[in-house]
C-alpha cells in the first residue's frame, strides 16, 4: 500500500474557512480522493512551544484564536474526533530523532489547522491531531521533525504543514497591493520544490528574492520544510497555485505523493507553472 501523502497548505487569513477563492476547491477535490488515509497530522505556526507537545486530545474543540473578524466566522466549527494512538507513537518517533516531547490532553484545534481542513474534509470523517512548532525551530530543525514524523505515513498518517508561502502580517494590516514580490518569492519555491532542492529551501533567507519581506518571522514558512522533511524521497511535489489573497497573501500550496498515486493525478499545472 502507499504511503499517505504529505501537504504544505497556505492557510492564509482565518476568512479563508469563508472564502475558498482558488485553493479552497482544489483542496476539497483531493480531499475525495484520499484513499487509505487514517487520520490527520498538523503542524501549525498557530501552536508554538517550548519542546514539542504532541495534542492527545479525544475531542479537540476549534480554537478561534484572532480577532476582529465577522461574527458569522467564530461561528464556525471543526467537530472532529483526535488521534491519541497515533499521536503516541508520534511522541516515540520524535523522542527516538531527539527532540524534546510531551503530550497535551487539552489542547484544541487552532485556525492554521481546522480552516485548511474545512475544505480538505469538511465532514470531519478522520481524526486529527497537531504536533507543535519548537519556538526555538530554524528551517534545518523543521527539515529535521519532517523526517522523524514521516514514517508515520505507512501508517496512513497524512502529514499536513499548514503555514503561508508568504506572510507579511504589517503589509497584510496596511492593505499594501504588491504582489510582484510575493510571485517572485513563490516562484523561487516553485523552482526548488521542482528541482528537489531541499538545501535551498533551507537557505533560503540568503537564496531566495525577498525573502525578508515575504517572512519577516519564519513561523509561518518552518511549515513547508516539516512537509519536505516528511516527504523526503517522494517525487517533487505538485504545486496548487492559489492565487494571492489581500494582495500580498500568496496561498500556493504543494502536495507530496508515492509513484503509484501521483500518476494517477492529472496534474494541472506543473510545478513552476507562473501565476496568472
Amino acid at each position: 500500500m502507499s504511503r499517505a501523502p504529505v501537504l504544505f497548505v497556505s492557510h492564509g487569513s482565518p476568512m479563508f474557512a469563508m472564502e475558498p477563492g482558488r485553493l479552497g476547491p482544489q483542496l476539497a477535490a483531493l480531499g475525495r480522493r484520499l484513499e487509505g488515509v487514517r487520520a490527520v497530522l498538523v503542524v501549525s505556526p498557530h501552536w508554538q512551544t517550548r519542546g514539542v507537545r504532541v495534542m492527545t486530545t479525544l475531542r479537540p474543540e476549534t480554537v478561534h484564536d484572532f480577532g476582529g473578524f465577522p461574527p458569522a466566522l467564530y461561528r464556525l466549527g471543526y467537530p472532529v474526533a483526535g488521534a491519541p494512538e497515533f499521536a503516541t507513537e508520534a511522541m516515540r518517533l520524535l523522542q527516538a530523532a531527539g527532540f524534546e516531547v510531551a503530550p497535551d490532553p487539552t489542547r484544541g484545534l487552532d485556525h492554521g489547522a481546522w480552516v485548511p481542513l474545512r475544505h480538505l474534509l469538511p465532514a470531519g470523517r478522520l481524526p486529527v491531531f497537531q504536533v507543535s512548532l519548537p519556538l526555538d525551530l530554524d528551517t534545518a530543525g523543521a527539515l529535521r521533525l519532517g523526517r522523524a514524523l514521516a514514517p508515520l505515513r505507512a501508517q496512513g498518517v497524512l502529514i499536513v504543514g499548514s503555514g503561508s508561502l508568504t506572510h507579511n502580517l504589517d503589509e497584510f494590516r496596511r492593505q499594501v497591493r504588491d504582489a510582484d514580490y510575493a510571485r517572485a518569492f513563490a516562484d523561487w519555491v516553485a523552482d526548488a520544490a521542482a528541482r528537489g532542492d531541499t538545501e535551498a529551501l533551507v537557505h533560503y533567507r540568503s537564496r531566495a528574492p525577498f525573502a525578508g519581506r515575504a517572512h519577516p518571522t519564519e513561523e509561518h514558512y518552518l511549515p513547508l520544510l516539516v512537509a519536505a522533511g516528511a516527504a523526503e524521497g517522494d517525487p517533487p511535489p505538485q504545486r496548487l497555485e492559489g492565487g494571492m489573497a489581500y494582495g500580498t497573501l500568496c496561498m500556493d500550496s504543494y502536495l507530496w505523493e508515492d509513484p503509484p498515486a501521483a500518476a494517477a493525478l492529472p496534474r494541472s499545472s506543473g510545478a513552476s507553472a507562473r501565476h496568472t
